[in-house]
């Protein structure tokens, strides 16, 4: 199924295809030298059909941001908590396809396998473009987890019965936690090492949160409304 064909999707054709890519979900080694580490955003009001989204390439692990993508859409799929890929992910693909250089691993602001069907926006994008992704999401979809003690670095795990599926970081004191989940071709402890890698002194890594300005000075350019006070530093 295209990207493109999602808006024409019932929600339950929507889970029923949720399912479909949940079995070609692989939490597996990566196993090569991070050169290039991409953030992505999504932005839209939520009922409106305009959807912004945006990519920002940084060097990894200095962060500095060597090249971004941006692109604006609009889509008729409804929001729905657990389905919101279905809106996000077309604009967030035609942002991808315009890099000419790809990142080794994309973070997502949003979840990985931390879901209800495993299959957050970060692992249906990984699974369809066949990219390693990690979901760094600023709160809790799915999952139970015990708060991590008030020191930066502290975390603890989030889980579902048995089974781990993220975990929440203390990124800066003082502050609530990080979701972090792996998405596609990465492992948890990877996951969470290489998120960590990224946190500069804010609450959210770096790719993301520059990923956040770009969208949100795109919306704006586009007479959207500003996001930029969200809670993210």
């Amino acid at each position: 199924m295209e990207p493109a064909d999602y808006e024409n999707l019932t929600a339950e054709q929507a889970i029923n295809y949720q399912q479909q890519l949940r079995s070609q979900i692989k939490l597996e080694p990566f196993d090569k030298p991070i050169q290039i580490i991409g953030g992505s955003d999504i932005s839209f009001n939520k009922y409106s059909e305009v959807v912004y989204a945006g990519i920002v390439l940084l060097k990894y692990p200095e962060m500095e941001i060597i090249g971004h993508a941006s692109a604006v859409s609009r889509t008729t799929f409804p929001y729905i908590s657990g389905l919101l890929a279905f809106r996000e992910v077309p604009a967030l693909l035609e942002a991808w396809n315009k890099l000419e250089t790809k990142p080794d691993i994309l973070v997502l602001d949003g979840q990985g396998i931390a879901h209800r069907r495993r299959m957050g926006i970060a692992s249906h994008f990984g699974v369809i473009t066949n990219t390693p992704t990690i979901g760094s999401a600023k709160s809790r979809l799915f999952g139970r987890y015990d708060e991590p003690i008030n020191v930066p670095m502290a975390q603890s795990p989030m889980t579902d019965k048995e089974e781990t599926i993220g975990v929440a970081l203390k990124s800066k004191k003082n502050c609530n936690p990080i979701f972090i989940s792996p998405g596609h071709r990465i492992t948890l402890e990877q996951s969470v090492d290489v998120i960590k890698n990224c946190l500069k002194g804010y609450r959210i890594p770096e790719p993301t949160r520059q990923a956040h300005i770009l969208v949100n000075k795109l919306r704006v350019e586009m007479g959207g409304h500003d996001t930029s006070q969200l809670s993210i530093f």
